[in-house]
């Protein structure tokens, strides 16, 4: 689904990533950890093609556009929670009715708020929203740095549920995590940056620095 091979990255004088390669499979989540400051989310940017290597190469299966979650949420304050999903639907050429946003509404527990303009909403349910908007894409290949910032219980255990049938259906996902007691057990292995290196545990030997 996704290699990268022998990526480095620099800023100015600062080594961030160091001659990292590394295989995602379909049907796989990964958990990627580390200390802030690590090179994580520029490792994912890396991955969404929204920031290029100093060195190496990536490599994307035929058609695969991955979607990612960051820290903003991209939504319009002004705009309510039914418009901003059709805005971004429209955008995406996703075609969906409305009947099936108003599904994503009712899955992430926010057909309560469809009406609402999302500026009023706390950052918690900016994020559900937020995850809507990536999950109803149906990615292939999903990046998500910290997707349960902000969230309550009953919405890391949605998220967490959603992900599962993700990755049962083909998705392969790549997950941003500080939280290993919660999110390990949703992970085919768990790889950790640290001084620009990548290491790791998992079945295979798909993973090397």
């Amino acid at each position: 689904m996704l290699k990268l091979d022998h990526i480095s990255k620099k800023f100015a004088e600062r080594t961030v990533l160091c001659d990292i390669s590394c295989r995602f499979a379909p049907s796989s989540l990964t958990l990627l950890t580390g200390k802030n400051g690590s090179g994580k989310t520029t490792l994912m940017k890396i991955m969404a093609g929204l920031s290029k290597p100093t060195q190496g190469d990536i490599e994307l299966a035929d058609e695969i556009s991955p979607v990612y979650v960051a820290h903003a949420t991209f939504l319009y304050p002004k705009l309510t929670a039914m418009e901003n999903l059709s805005f971004w639907s429209r955008c995406l050429n996703l075609r969906l009715s409305d009947d099936q946003l108003a599904d994503w509404l009712e899955k992430i527990g926010l057909w309560d708020f469809a009406d609402s303009e999302t500026g009023t909403f706390s950052r918690g349910m900016c994020q559900r929203l937020n995850l809507a908007r990536a999950f109803m894409q149906k990615p292939r290949l999903l990046l998500l740095d910290e997707p349960s910032t902000g969230l309550d219980l009953e919405s890391r255990t949605l998220l967490h549920q959603e992900l599962l049938h993700m990755k049962a259906n083909g998705c392969c996902i790549v997950l941003i995590s500080h939280d290993l007691a919660e999110d390990a057990s949703l992970a085919d292995r768990v790889l950790k940056l640290e001084g620009g290196k990548l290491s790791g545990s998992s079945e295979d030997t798909a993973c090397t620095t």
